[in-house]
C-alpha cells in the first residue's frame, strides 16, 4: 500500500502545476435537516439514518469541484478512494491521484486524519476538505501549520474561520490560490467546534481547538464566532421582550437555536431547546427541537413567522446549525415573515459587512438575499444586507 501510494505521489509530481489535496466527510452535515446537533459519533449517524437523514456533503463538495474545474488554471488533484473524493472528482471531469485508501473497519475520523497527513507529508499547496467543525479538528490535529486548508461548508457546526461562506466561494478562492494571485492573503484561522461541557449547563460555547494556516478574502470565507457583552444583552432582552409584545394570535412562531431566540422563550416563560428549532403559537410551547419534516407539518394551515438571531463572527442567518430552518421552510414561511434580533455590535463586528445565506438552494438563498430589517433594539432596527 505504501509503495504503491508513494508512486502515485511520485507521478503526481511531475505533472504540472500546484496541488490541491481533497478529503471529503461523506456523513458530515446529515444531522441538521432532521434536528441533530452533528453526527459525530456512530450512534449519532445511526440515529440519523433513522430519521430518514441522506447524505449532503458530497453534493455541496461537488459545488465546489465545479467551479475549480472551470478555472484556466492548470492544477493537480490528490485525494481519497471513492466517498472520500474519487468519485465527485470524477463526477466533476478531473483526473485525481487516489494517495489513500481507507481499510477495512477504519472510522471516518481515522480516516480524515490519515489522508490528511499523506497530503500534509506530500506537501500539497492547498488541503481542501468538505465537512464540519469535527472534520476541521480532525485536519487541524494531522497538519498542523505544514500546509494551508480550506473548508467546503457542508457539516451542521461551522464555528470555524477556516471554511467558505458556501462551497461555489470555496471552489473559487481555491482557484485563485491554484492560480497564484496576489489579493489573496494566508492567515492564522481559528479552528473551533462546539464546547460540549458547557452545552450540558445549558450554554453555546465555542471552544478554540488550534489555529490553521488559511487562505483568507474578505467576502469569501467565514470569521470564527464572536461573545457577547453585558451592553448587547440588555438591548437583546428589550427586542425580546417587544417580540413576544407583538406577536399575533393564532400565528405559529418557529424560533431559531441560540441564546438570542431564547431569551424570546424566556420571556413567554416557556423552556426552550438551545440547539433545536421549537415552535410555539399563541403563548404555549406547540412542540420542541423540531426536525424538517415535523416543522412542515406544523406550518400546514397556519401562518408562520420564522424568528432568528445571528451567529456572530461569520454572521450566518441560514445554513449553520439550524438547518432545521431549511430551503423548503423558509419558502413556505416567505421572507416577510422573518423576524431577525441582534445586537448592532454584533452588526458593526461583521467583517464581511453582511448577514449570509447558505441553505443548499440556489432559488431560495437568491430569495433571501438583499437587504432585510435586523432587529437590534427596542424600536429599533436596521435593513441589512444579505449574500449568499
Amino acid at each position: 500500500m505504501r509503495e504503491q501510494r508513494d508512486s502515485d505521489i511520485s507521478r503526481l509530481s511531475a505533472s504540472q502545476g500546484k496541488t490541491i489535496g481533497l478529503i471529503v466527510n461523506p456523513v458530515a452535515g446529515m444531522g441538521g435537516r432532521v434536528g441533530l446537533k452533528g453526527t459525530d459519533g456512530p450512534e449519532v449517524l445511526q440515529e440519523a439514518i433513522r430519521r430518514g437523514a441522506r447524505p449532503v456533503s458530497s453534493e455541496r463538495a461537488a459545488l465546489a469541484l465545479k467551479r475549480l474545474a472551470a478555472s484556466a488554471t492548470p492544477f493537480r488533484l490528490m485525494t481519497g478512494a471513492g466517498a472520500l473524493g474519487e468519485d465527485i472528482a470524477r463526477a466533476a471531469g478531473l483526473d485525481p491521484v487516489v494517495v489513500y485508501r481507507p481499510s477495512p473497519g477504519s472510522s471516518r475520523p481515522e480516516d480524515t486524519r490519515k489522508a490528511a497527513l499523506v497530503m500534509a507529508d506530500a506537501a500539497v499547496d492547498l488541503l481542501l476538505f468538505a465537512g464540519g467543525d469535527g472534520t476541521a479538528r480532525d485536519v487541524l490535529e494531522m497538519v498542523s501549520d505544514r500546509v494551508p486548508i480550506l473548508g467546503i461548508p457542508t457539516g451542521v457546526k461551522m464555528y470555524s474561520a477556516v471554511f467558505a461562506t458556501n462551497p461555489e466561494n470555496a471552489g473559487s478562492l481555491a482557484a485563485r490560490v491554484m492560480a497564484g494571485e496576489s489579493k489573496v492573503r494566508f492567515r492564522e484561522a481559528e479552528v473551533m467546534d462546539i464546547d460540549e461541557a458547557a452545552m450540558r449547563t445549558d450554554q453555546v460555547s465555542a471552544r478554540l481547538y488550534g489555529y490553521a494556516l488559511s487562505p483568507h478574502e474578505r467576502h469569501l470565507v467565514q470569521n470564527a464566532k464572536a461573545g457577547s457583552v453585558p451592553n448587547e444583552n440588555l438591548a437583546l432582552d428589550a427586542v425580546a421582550r417587544q417580540v413576544v409584545r407583538q406577536m399575533k394570535v393564532g400565528c405559529l412562531y418557529l424560533l431559531g437555536p441560540g441564546t438570542t431566540t431564547r431569551r424570546v422563550m424566556t420571556e413567554l416563560g416557556l423552556p426552550s431547546t438551545l440547539l433545536g428549532v421549537d415552535a410555539v403559537m399563541d403563548g404555549a410551547l406547540v412542540d420542541a427541537d423540531l426536525n424538517e419534516q415535523a416543522l412542515i407539518r406544523l406550518m400546514d394551515g397556519h401562518e408562520t413567522r420564522i424568528i432568528v438571531g445571528v451567529l456572530g463572527g461569520h454572521g450566518s442567518l441560514f445554513g449553520r446549525g439550524n438547518q432545521q430552518l431549511s430551503a423548503e421552510v423558509i419558502r413556505r414561511t416567505g421572507r416577510e415573515n422573518i423576524i431577525v434580533i441582534t445586537s448592532m455590535d454584533k452588526l458593526i463586528s461583521l467583517d464581511a459587512g453582511c448577514l449570509r445565506v447558505d441553505t443548499g438552494d440556489a432559488e431560495v438563498d437568491a430569495m433571501l438575499s438583499g437587504h432585510i430589517r435586523v432587529h437590534t433594539g427596542p424600536d429599533r432596527s436596521v435593513f441589512f444586507r444579505v449574500r449568499s
